[in-house]
């Protein structure tokens, strides 16, 4: 009895690996973003103002920085702007403004969103650092962006 030879053997496992990727759909996971994703001390993020919509952070060689940049909503854009909190004076705890963070922002979020866009959208809290603290920032924006893909527009609801 004869056996194939290896080389059949390769191509034949090659040619099913291959099958195997081309029928497999190529779906990214959802992307998620946390409170150390962007932070006040990330370059533009201080230009964004309420409802405006921005990139996501990328290094730029001009700046020699990650930096976000300020993008049209109706262009298309990763992240909108939604609301901002105020945080109390007090000695810089990270834990503790992050946990006063996500609370707010998640109010703000269920307040606009309160069906939570269908599951298509999310949030996450831009804070301040204990550097920007020092420097009296007492400041936390609240974004709102989707995990699977771009904003095509503003998302904020109108009322």
């Amino acid at each position: 009895m004869k056996l194939p030879s290896r080389r059949w053997a390769v191509v034949a496992t090659v040619g099913t690996l291959a099958a195997l990727a081309a029928i497999e759909p190529s779906v990214s996971p959802p992307i998620v973003k946390g409170d150390a994703f962007v932070t006040a001390q990330t370059g533009g993020v201080l230009n964004i103002e309420g409802g405006e919509c921005f990139s996501d952070p990328a290094y730029s060689r001009e700046a020699a920085e990650l930096v976000v940049r300020y993008e049209p909503c109706e262009s298309g854009a990763d992240n909108q702007s939604y609301g901002f909190l105020r945080a109390d004076d007090g000695p810089w705890d990270r834990a503790r403004l992050a946990d006063f963070a996500w609370q707010g922002c998640r109010g703000y979020f269920d307040r606009r969103w309160p069906d939570r866009a269908g599951g298509t959208l999310d949030f996450y809290p831009i804070l301040p650092t204990g550097q920007t603290w020092a420097d009296g920032d007492r400041t936390v924006m609240c974004v709102v962006y989707r995990p699977r893909g771009r904003l095509t527009d503003s998302v904020l609801p109108l009322r």
